[in-house]
């Protein structure tokens, strides 16, 4: 069978070429998916551009998650037939037309669901579900900030802190997104600006701040761990402060956002009874049973869909992109096969 694939050397988005080849026989353990839908993460362009530590070396086929039908099934698979409808994770190689994967990274999709929704829900609630149980140890009425409040994770975050009655603020970087966020019932909306810090501190009010979910860092990061109550955890789930739109990456913006992170001696954080912990998702896939541990969790939530706010065709993917890095998108973006 033959398929169509976004391939590239990772540093210039502008160098992204469809390359047709031939799907091979599903291995034992493999199921063969018909591609319908991509969902875009900000791990793909840092991919991309070389930037992501995990990127493969070479010519290598982006793409984190999917969702599709199933076309063939290995040996051993007993789970999955021809004609399921499936959403799945890959270790890249999702933006394709067709695809074989161990059957252990995919799930069946949820009934009533579109296949856009599908390609927009598990690597963002894999991330919000880790950060906040996990690693945050989300407790029952606590209080929690969630930066990129809009975007993917954002919004699956605040729908697992609300199944614990959380008191939820997010942040983001527009006023043109505050209203969408109201409606999604988060309890406070912050515009990230030079006033973070005293905003931050008005919309906490009298509570405890148990939890960060952090994505943006700089003057963000400090206003936020200085907010942080004591027994309060920190998150860093990703770094959007070096993104910026373009086929290439920002160097001059990149050295000065490195020049002035945060500096955060460990030390201390002994004396303000805080943590700070980071994670990268993609390190999960290595830890398959406990990947699958997890969203069998996050399945008994009982989630609504999540919000899909933009949708390109395939051959329109490059464009999903550099709008994806503008910072202007509410909810998912999915590439449609």
């Amino acid at each position: 069978m033959k398929r169509q694939s976004y391939q590239l050397k990772a540093g210039n988005l502008a160098n992204m070429k469809l390359v047709e080849s031939t799907l091979p026989p599903a291995q034992a353990n493999e199921v063969s998916i018909a591609i319908k839908t991509i969902g875009l993460n900000f791990a793909d362009c840092f991919a991309i551009w070389g930037l992501y530590s995990a990127t493969p070396k070479g010519t290598f086929t982006p793409g984190l998650e999917f969702a599709g039908e199933v076309i063939a099934v290995g040996s051993d698979v007993s789970e999955y037939k021809i004609g399921d409808q499936v959403m799945g994770v890959t270790r890249f190689g999702a933006y394709t037309t067709h695809l074989n994967l161990d059957h252990r990274y995919l799930s069946p999709l949820p009934e009533g669901w579109s296949y856009e929704e599908g390609a927009a829900f598990l690597v963002q609630v894999l991330t919000a579900y880790y950060g906040l149980i996990p690693l945050g140890n989300l407790q029952e009425g606590g209080t929690v900030l969630i930066h990129s409040g809009a975007g993917g994770v954002g919004l699956l975050a605040n729908k697992i802190a609300k199944k614990y009655n959380a008191f939820t603020i997010g942040s983001v970087g527009s006023s043109a997104k505050v209203d969408f966020l109201k409606q999604e019932g988060y309890d406070r909306v912050i515009v990230r600006g030079d006033d973070f810090a005293e905003k931050l501190k008005e919309a906490v009010g009298d509570r405890d701040l148990k939890i960060v979910m952090e994505c943006i860092g700089g003057k963000i990061f400090s206003a936020g761990l200085e907010q942080l109550a004591p027994m309060g955890r920190m998150v860093i789930y990703g770094m959007a402060r070096y993104a910026s739109p373009g086929n290439r990456p920002n160097y001059l913006k990149l050295m000065k956002e490195h020049f002035t992170r945060p500096k955060i001696d460990p030390q201390e954080l002994v004396h303000v009874n805080k943590g700070i912990m980071g994670f990268n998702l993609i390190w999960l896939y290595e830890q398959t049973e406990l990947m699958r541990e997890i969203l069998a969790k996050v399945m008994l939530l009982n989630l609504d869909a999540p919000y899909v706010g933009h949708t390109f065709a395939f051959d329109e993917l490059p464009e999903a992109i550099r709008l994806f890095q503008s910072g202007k998108t509410i909810g998912k973006v999915v590439v449609v096969n």
